[in-house]
């Protein structure tokens, strides 16, 4: 079943919002990764949509385990003339020929996934993969690579209202869990060391927690089951005591902060991305019930403990602002509504 497009207010949203690193890309050609998944459907359908109303004559290339399931899935993005696919697997995919301006490497599995395969095999795909895109963008030519990285990299959870850049803790190594995290700090390392004497210039974006149409509403997404529940009419059930601190930024604010970081991120250079307003789990299940169904019925299972320590995933976003400009523009309630409406339910 093909998925629907994006709202021309998403669109029109992103574009107003990223209208100059747009313009800053006329011209270019791209190299997407990831290009299927839920960020990869924000870039590339903000980016079509920017290149028609602007002209810009901006072509990309989407590496694709599948060109003929991307077809059926996304018909609007993977059918129009600015799109070549590239049928190839991440870590062998073959080099295309014509030369590329822009590498975007946004494929990686989440690390809520890595339970459906051996631990390993997940961290060999990220840093496997990454070499591999990297050893692609020094053939071609590429001059920026943004890399989206994640914020596990500091740790599934800090002590730390917000979590900046600067910050040195890290996950554990030698728990299994931590395979997702730690192979994405290695391959942000990697992106540093190929790009080393060479003139192509590496940005990374450790990317927080996100909400928006593409977001799977029944799988390990918090945020996504709450909105499951609200759009049918379920009580939402939280399994532990709703006191940890998340974000979630609105995924149009998302795709101005990636397309303004490939364009003027300073290179070898980290930026988080997220929001930082930060709610409980409680909260924003709270919120959700709210904004789309007042008076629907919240189960929290755990009872808080006043002695535990603070369990934070919400980053700083200082240097974002201050460096490139950016800044969360569309508040969370705003992002529920707008995420429940492209599954068809309207808030009352």
């Amino acid at each position: 079943m093909a998925s629907k497009p994006l709202s021309a207010e998403d669109l029109v949203h992103v574009l107003t919002h990223a209208h100059e690193s747009f313009v800053a890309l006329k011209g270019a050609r791209l190299f997407v990764t990831g290009g299927t998944g839920f960020f990869g459907h924000w870039l590339l359908e903000s980016l079509l949509y920017a290149n028609r109303e602007l002209s810009l004559n901006i072509r990309a290339t989407v590496l694709t385990r599948s060109a003929a399931s991307f077809q059926n899935k996304a018909p609007h993005i993977a059918n129009d003339p600015a799109i070549t696919l590239l049928e190839g697997e991440i870590r062998t995919f073959t080099f295309p020929a014509e030369p590329h301006t822009h590498v975007l490497h946004a494929a990686t599995d989440s690390g809520g996934q890595q339970a459906n395969r051996p631990a390993y095999e997940l961290a060999e795909s990220i840093l496997e993969g990454t070499r591999r895109v990297l050893l692609f963008a020094r053939e071609t030519g590429a001059t920026r690579l943004l890399y989206t990285s994640t914020g596990a990299v500091y740790g599934r959870s800090t002590t730390l209202q917000h979590t900046p850049e600067t910050y040195t803790g890290a996950p554990d190594p030698l728990l299994l869990q931590s395979s997702y995290d730690e192979a994405k700090r290695m391959a942000e390392h990697l992106c540093i060391a190929y790009a080393h004497s060479t003139p192509l210039e590496p940005v990374i974006a450790r990317c927080f927690a996100f909400v928006g149409p593409h977001l799977p509403l029944d799988q390990h997404f918090a945020i996504g089951n709450f909105l499951g529940a609200a759009i049918a009419g379920k009580p939402i059930h939280i399994k532990g005591d709703g006191t940890p601190r998340r974000s979630w930024l609105y995924m149009a604010d998302l795709a101005i902060w990636l397309w303004t970081m490939l364009v003027r991120g300073q290179a070898n250079r980290a930026y988080n991305v997220g929001s930082n307003k930060g709610h409980t789990i409680a909260e924003a299940a709270h919120l959700t019930a709210t904004t789309l169904r007042p008076g629907l019925p919240i189960q929290i299972d755990g009872t808080p403990n006043p002695a535990a320590p603070l369990n934070s995933y919400v980053p700083s976003i200082d240097r974002a602002h201050d460096e490139l400009g950016l800044s969360v523009t569309i508040p969370l309630n705003e992002a529920l509504r707008r995420t429940a409406a492209w599954h068809g339910y309207t808030a009352p």
